[in-house]
């Protein structure tokens, strides 16, 4: 069995674990980032087993750049699509933070009618 054979190349920017939908940069991240080992990483994802874990680690060590870039790129992704959800927050997103703010509001209000 190869190492590529562990996983399925969807596009240049989309590698996923196969039998799974989980991508190797939801692996790489907790391993490179988070300093997790694979047992632990294992036990995290329980739908892949800790010999995907090991591929994944393995793939990326025989691949340092290639995966280096499709980390980096995933990682900007991501970073704009904080920035994005921050200046649009959806429906819900928006609902949610009147409704924390009005329970803030009560709980001020709790707090001072205690101390009258």
């Amino acid at each position: 069995m190869q190492i590529q054979d562990y996983f399925n190349f969807l596009a240049s920017d989309d590698i996923r674990i196969k039998g799974s939908r989980i991508g190797i940069e939801s692996i790489l991240y907790e391993y490179i980032y988070r300093a997790k080992t694979p047992e632990e990483i294992a036990e995290q994802f329980e739908t892949i087993t800790l010999e995907q874990v090991y591929a994944t680690i393995l793939y990326y060590l025989q691949n340092k750049e290639e995966v280096r870039s499709y980390l980096a790129d995933w990682l900007e992704f991501c970073r704009q699509q904080r920035e994005e959800q921050k200046r649009n927050p959806s429906p819900a997103r928006q609902r949610f933070r009147q409704l924390k703010a009005e329970a803030d509001i009560q709980q001020e209000y709790t707090e001072l009618e205690k101390t009258v």
